[in-house]
């Protein structure tokens, strides 16, 4: 197969691929919980690759990457609710999709960059932990700052406005309080994980993503051959705020999902998720976040399908402060700790499922220039050929 034609059939196969997960995704998963939990895995590929930019790439440690996700998510229920009461309300169809999801999904990748932006640029000065405490305090400060809104009673001032608009503790419902249209579904939030996936490919293996890496590895080192590290890593932190405000804006409009988006949805808890699936699957490498995304998310489910078990809710009668959910926790700290001493680097370290393909000359193609002595390049400048005997000598 050519390659004109391996262009054309591969982006065509893909969208065949995701449209067809959109008709035939609930006969192909009847359960609506399953369901959800597959689409919230994707969403979570999506943080966890945005992620790897900053954790895995840049070798920088952020720890409030709930928080860009938490601003997508707002953002993009703001734009989905006013777009579909302008559309008419009524049900969500797939033909209105169009419409509403890529300028909410726009909109919340914008948002989210702006904020990237301006955590990433004072953070330049700070290494390590201080870099850490800084974007957690960030995180934990969006949510806060909405979570203690004060929502009933009389409210002065365009911002006090805003954020009890935002609904506080209960979380945004839309415009009308019915709930945030489900407008995500398989072909969108499946769509987006194709392009993240060959975003974050290409990345990793284009001169930035290598400069980017340089940097990780010996920043001084870089900066004497001519990187700019300020710009780099500023860029780093724009580009995974920008991937985790979009993964929010799936999160916020998925189907089968909850319909309000809430502050408690993004504490500490989901940014350590994120931060588990990008070190589970190996930091700096795209396989390693998928892998690492969609185990975390089904540990959950595993544990939740174990509470049900009536072994499990027999020694829950017995043991009434049994807390199955803190057991995540001790399986995350298992995994790691026995990643740390079986594969210090992860699953994958900075390896691919994939090996990159070598570039290949084209048959024809110009071949290698002959070695040639200082005479003979000497007698090509002057027009005259030179003998072979004379040229060796």
């Amino acid at each position: 197969m050519s390659p004109t034609l391996r262009r054309i059939l591969i982006p065509l196969a893909l969208v065949g691929a995701v449209v067809g997960l959109e008709l035939g995704f609930e006969t192909l998963v009847p359960d609506a919980a399953w369901r959800q939990l597959a689409l919230f895995a994707m969403v979570n590929v999506v943080v966890a690759l945005s992620l790897n930019v900053i954790n895995g790439m840049a070798g920088q440690f952020s720890i409030g990457h709930a928080g860009f996700v938490g601003i997508g998510a707002y953002t993009a229920a703001i734009v989905a609710g006013h777009l579909h009461q302008a559309l008419g309300g009524g049900d969500v169809s797939f033909a209105n999709s169009f419409i509403v999801m890529p300028l909410a999904l726009l909109a919340a990748g914008s948002i989210a960059a702006l904020f990237g932006f301006v955590v990433g640029l004072p953070s330049l000065r700070l290494k390590g932990d201080y870099l850490a405490i800084v974007t957690l305090g960030f995180a934990e400060i969006f949510r806060l700052v909405i979570a203690t809104a004060q929502t009933g009673g009389q409210v002065e001032g365009p911002v006090a406005k805003f954020l009890a608009y935002l609904g506080g503790q209960n979380g945004y419902a839309g415009p009308d309080k019915t709930g945030v249209p489900q407008y995500a579904g398989p072909f969108w939030i499946f769509g987006v994980v194709v392009i993240a996936v060959l975003i974050a490919w290409r990345l990793k293996f284009s001169g930035w993503g290598r400069a980017l890496r340089a940097l990780r590895e010996d920043e001084i080192a870089t900066a004497s051959v001519g990187v700019d590290p300020t710009r780099y890593k500023v860029t780093s932190f724009v580009i995974a705020a920008t991937g985790a405000g979009i993964a929010g804006g799936l999160l916020a409009s998925m189907r089968d999902g909850n319909p309000t988006v809430q502050p408690d949805q993004f504490t500490f808890a989901y940014s350590f998720d994120a931060i588990t699936m990008v070190i589970l699957g190996g930091s700096g490498s795209v396989s390693g976040a998928i892998v690492g995304g969609v185990f975390v998310t089904f540990t959950v489910k595993m544990i939740e399908q174990l509470q049900g078990l009536e072994s499990v809710q027999s020694l829950m009668a017995v043991h009434p402060g049994l807390d199955l959910n803190a057991l995540r926790m001790v399986v995350y700290a298992s995994v790691l700790i026995g990643l740390m001493i079986l594969r210090p680097e992860g699953l994958f370290g900075e390896r691919e499922l994939f090996r990159r393909r070598p570039v290949q000359r084209a048959p024809g193609g110009a071949e290698p220039l002959p070695v040639r002595t200082e005479a003979e390049v000497d007698a090509a400048k002057e027009g005259s050929a030179v003998p072979a005997g004379k040229a060796s000598k």
